[in-house]
């Protein structure tokens, strides 16, 4: 009985943490698509193989090892697409006693040390990782402009692969969620007030320099000001609440959507 008790509660775990990655991959392959970066120039960046940055991707435990590995690499690839890698990786689950049932350790033998795994791990990643094709320009993504004290909007159309995006991504017109605001008086700052309603990615560039890149969480609110223009990009639109010189905030766009707004004083 006792023995029975001590597997389901093993099961329930392992069911915990196939769900955490699955949540976490899924979110971590929607960055990566919105910044437009494949999975091979990730696994570049990481050191971390394409085939098990794709199982993270795709909540699959099988093909990975230990947790306590899953959680490095999930580390690596949070911090390649600009997140606080060790924050974002500390909410998934490495109970003690809990082993996938393709654990490395049941690839070996026993006498073999969790210290020799690791070591016989990061040989592997580094032989990997030899001989790697360059990388992929990225591809450049849509933006939308605010002049003359109204928004317009350019969506990026279904992706593809990178290539193809290059040549999709331009002039793609599609109705705006975003509220109009006024313009810039002559010599008077841009501002842009910014509140998070749902956790979202968010890029900020002031006068042509990156200010801010990073994860936001629900409830923060930050300010920034430019003196010519400001560039807002966020991988979540919709969580994202936002208002121009102080006018009424409202939405960057929709739910779950990548979207880039700049604003210029009047005359740029």
């Amino acid at each position: 009985m006792k023995q029975e008790q001590q597997e389901h509660i093993l099961s329930y775990l392992e069911q915990q943490r196939a769900e955490k990655l699955a949540e976490m991959g899924g979110y971590l392959r929607h960055l990566r698509e919105e910044q437009a970066l494949t999975l091979e120039e990730v696994a570049a960046k990481t050191k971390v193989q394409a085939r098990l940055l794709h199982a993270i991707e795709e909540g699959r435990l099988e093909p990975l090892p230990e947790p306590v590995y899953i959680k490095g690499f999930i580390q690596r690839y949070a911090d390649a697409l600009g997140l606080n890698g060790a924050e974002f990786a500390s909410v998934f689950p490495t109970a003690v006693g809990v082993q996938n049932k393709r654990s490395w350790r049941n690839w070996y033998t026993p006498q073999l040390k969790p210290v020799h795994l690791y070591l016989f791990y990061i040989f592997l990643v580094i032989g990997a990782v030899t001989g790697l094709s360059s990388l992929i320009e990225r591809s450049p993504a849509p933006v939308s402009n605010v002049a003359g004290g109204r928004w317009s909007a350019k969506s990026a159309p279904p992706r593809t692969s990178p290539k193809a995006d290059k040549s999709k991504s331009e002039g793609v017109e599609v109705a705006s969620t975003a509220p109009t605001a006024p313009v810039a008086k002559p010599g008077e700052a841009v501002r842009v007030d910014i509140e998070v309603k749902e956790e979202s990615w968010v890029r900020v560039k002031v006068d042509g320099k990156t200010k801010y890149q990073g994860l936001l969480k629900k409830g923060e609110k930050r300010t920034w000001t430019a003196k010519q223009e400001l560039v807002v990009r966020s991988g979540n639109a919709g969580g994202v609440i936002l208002a121009f010189n102080q006018e009424e905030a409202k939405p960057m766009g929709d739910l779950g959507q990548p979207k880039t707004l700049t604003f210029k004083t009047i005359g740029r």
